[in-house]
C-alpha cells in the first residue's frame, strides 16, 4: 500500500493561496570548485536568496579560499565523504539556519542559477513541491550545449524508465539545480541515503513515495572541460543503482518488501 501523503497533500484553500518564503538558501555541493565557483555565485540573483552555504568534500584546489572570499558561509569535510553525504551536510545547515526553501546548485557552471526566482514563484505558487532544471529541453539543444552523446542517451534511457517506475512525466531526472519546500526535508530520511551519487535518485524516489509533487523547468545545458562530470565507468554504476532504486520503489508499493529510504523518519 502506498503511504498516508498528509505531508504535501494540500487543500484548495492552500493551495489558492501564495506562499511567502521567510528565508531562501542555496546550497552547493562543492568538490575542485575553484575554476567555476565565482561564475556559478555571479549568477545567482542576490535579492533572491538570503544566504548561500558552501560544503567542501575536502577538494585539493583552492575552492574553500575562494568560498570565503566571495563571502559564502563555508563548511569543509577533513576527508571525502562523497556527493550524497555532501548534500547531507548541505541540507543539515540549511535546515539549522532555518530556510524554508532550499535551493541545491551544483558550483560547476552546468546550471543556470539566474532562474532560481523563477523556481521560488512555481514552489510558492503551490504548484510543486519539488523543482528540477531540465537540461533536455530539445535534443538539439542538449547536444549543442555540449553534452556528450553517450551521456545524453543514458539520460534519455534512464529518465524514460524512472518516469514510468515512478509514474511521473520528467524530462531531466539527473539536474544538479533543485529546489526544495522545508517540508520535503523534514520529511525525507535522506541520512538512510548513499554518499555516493545514486543519493540524488534515491532522493527522487522518496519524494514520489510521500506525495510530494515533482516538476521541472528547462534551462541551458553547459558542458565545458573545467566543469564537473562522472566518468563513464562511474556512470554506469550510477545507472545501476538507479534501476536497483527503481526496483525497490515498486516492490515496496507491492507491498512485497520494506526499504528504509521509504520509511517516515
Amino acid at each position: 500500500m502506498m503511504p498516508t501523503r498528509t505531508p504535501a497533500v494540500l487543500t484548495e484553500q492552500v493551495r489558492r493561496e501564495r506562499h511567502v518564503f521567510q528565508r531562501r538558501v542555496v546550497v552547493l555541493p562543492a568538490y575542485n570548485a575553484e575554476a567555476t565557483l565565482e561564475s556559478t555565485v555571479r549568477d545567482i540573483p542576490r535579492h533572491a536568496v538570503d544566504e548561500i552555504i558552501l560544503v567542501d568534500d575536502a577538494s585539493r584546489d583552492g575552492t574553500v579560499a575562494l568560498a570565503r572570499r566571495l563571502g559564502l558561509t563555508t563548511l569543509t569535510h577533513a576527508v571525502n565523504r562523497g556527493y550524497g553525504a555532501n548534500q547531507k551536510t548541505c541540507y543539515d545547515t540549511a535546515l539549522r539556519s532555518g530556510a524554508d526553501l532550499i535551493f541545491m546548485l551544483h558550483p560547476d557552471y552546468q546550471y543556470d542559477g539566474r532562474l532560481i526566482p523563477a523556481f521560488t514563484e512555481i514552489i510558492a505558487l503551490g504548484v510543486c513541491d519539488v523543482m528540477l532544471g531540465s537540461r533536455i529541453r530539445s535534443r538539439r539543444e542538449a547536444l549543442a550545449g555540449g553534452m556528450p552523446i553517450w551521456k545524453y542517451l543514458s539520460n534519455r534511457a534512464l529518465t524514460i524508465v524512472e518516469n514510468f517506475a515512478l509514474g511521473q512525466n520528467l524530462g531531466d531526472f539527473h539536474s544538479g539545480f533543485r529546489a526544495y519546500t522545508r517540508a520535503v526535508l523534514e520529511t525525507l530520511p535522506y541520512h538512510r541515503f548513499s554518499d555516493d551519487f545514486v543519493f540524488d535518485s534515491e532522493f527522487l524516489a522518496a519524494a514520489v513515495w510521500f506525495g510530494f509533487r515533482v516538476g521541472d523547468a528547462p534551462m541551458p545545458s553547459r558542458y565545458f572541460p573545467e566543469a564537473s562530470s562522472i566518468n563513464f565507468r562511474r556512470s554506469v554504476v550510477y545507472g545501476l543503482r538507479t534501476l536497483q532504486t527503481l526496483m525497490r520503489f515498486n516492490l515496496q508499493r507491492a507491498d512485497l518488501m520494506r526499504f528504509p529510504i521509504f520509511a517516515p523518519k
